[in-house]
């Protein structure tokens, strides 16, 4: 799953609208920020098999970002910073810490068995991504029906509906851009890219959903 997470961003925009855009795409993807920073430093481990139908991905060892507790505390934690430090209302920051959490869900749809269930239990995983075809038409799927819901929301508040598709259309690119450019090197090499992608998705996010200005 890639940018099939960022169906729970809009969703979450849709249903939360005092959410800002940029927010909530960050949170459908910090799990994967921190992995990035985790595996440059060696914390957690991956390996490119190439040989392998859909994602070459080997994830060897992620317990801090990928087991369900692990995604669990970064949920809450990015709950209580939505509240604190963007001082969102507290819905909005719950709604938050659940886009963060639905990471792991949407992992456990497509990744191979290498997800803890608890810190050094058993590992799950419906292994969608040895599918290629059925997985791609899933995250599609999942985008289109969450972009279709953020953008009503928008008309029901009045807003132009093209930050939608445009979004999306974005999205879409960047997903051709990773099928053609399959992983390679080493885990630095891969951290730095997925990270340097995720952060610059959600500047994105920033500039196509600007924070509504107060009424004066």
């Amino acid at each position: 799953m890639f940018v099939g997470h960022y169906a729970a961003a809009l969703a979450a925009k849709a249903v939360a609208p005092k959410a800002p855009l940029w927010t909530c795409v960050l949170a459908s993807q910090l799990i994967d920020v921190g992995w990035s920073a985790l595996i440059m430093t060696g914390v957690e481990r991956v390996s490119i098999d190439p040989t392998l139908s859909g994602s070459a991905l080997v994830l060897e060892h992620m317990p801090y970002t990928h087991s369900l507790p692990g995604a669990a505390l970064w949920a809450v934690a990015a709950a209580v910073l939505a509240g604190w430090v963007l001082k969102l209302p507290r819905w909005t920051a719950v709604v938050v810490g659940l886009t963060v959490l639905s990471h792991w869900g949407l992992d456990f749809l497509v990744h191979r068995p290498d997800l803890a269930l608890w810190f050094g239990g058993p590992k799950v995983g419906l292994g969608w991504w040895n599918y290629p075809v059925p997985e791609q038409a899933l995250e599609m799927g999942l985008l289109a029906m969450a972009g279709a819901a953020w953008a009503w929301r928008r008309g029901l508040e009045g807003r132009a509906w093209w930050p939608a598709p445009l979004f999306l259309g974005l999205l879409l690119a960047v997903q051709l851009i990773a099928l053609a450019s399959p992983p390679g090197g080493g885990a630095l090499q891969l951290g730095l890219t997925a990270l340097a992608v995720y952060l610059v998705v959600t500047l994105i996010a920033r500039f196509v959903e600007p924070p509504l200005k107060p009424a004066v």
